[in-house]
């Protein structure tokens, strides 16, 4: 299994659609006995936060977040947690709108320190 979650700061390696996280946005995860949230920030967001569990590298989260423009979305993911070579921790991200149409894929990585 790959290192805790707890304290890391994340960044997406690509920007996502307009309105969404990007390489600007920062999420500053947290984990304690199998349970994990993080808040987010940057870009296009306000303020995110979002809420799940860890079971061995398997995330299972909601998210939710306010945009620049004031409008609010939501949605589920699902994520692979690896470590890369140097030893960052990696995210290999499946997601799904809740509050509107779409889904995709996406990476975040540990931002080196």
């Amino acid at each position: 299994m790959a290192r805790s979650l707890d304290g890391l700061v994340l960044a997406p390696v690509a920007d996502q659609a307009p309105g969404q996280v990007g390489t600007r946005t920062r999420f500053t995860y947290h984990e304690q006995g199998g349970r994990i949230w993080a808040e987010y920030t940057g870009g296009d967001v306000v303020r995110g936060h979002l809420v799940g569990t860890r079971d061995g590298d398997a995330l299972d989260f909601r998210y939710v977040q306010l945009k620049q423009d004031g409008t609010t979305s939501s949605g589920h993911c699902f994520s692979t947690v690896t470590e890369l070579t140097d030893g960052r921790v990696r995210l290999e991200e499946r997601w799904e709108w809740e509050s509107q149409e779409g889904s995709g894929t996406s990476v975040v990585e540990e931002v080196a320190s």
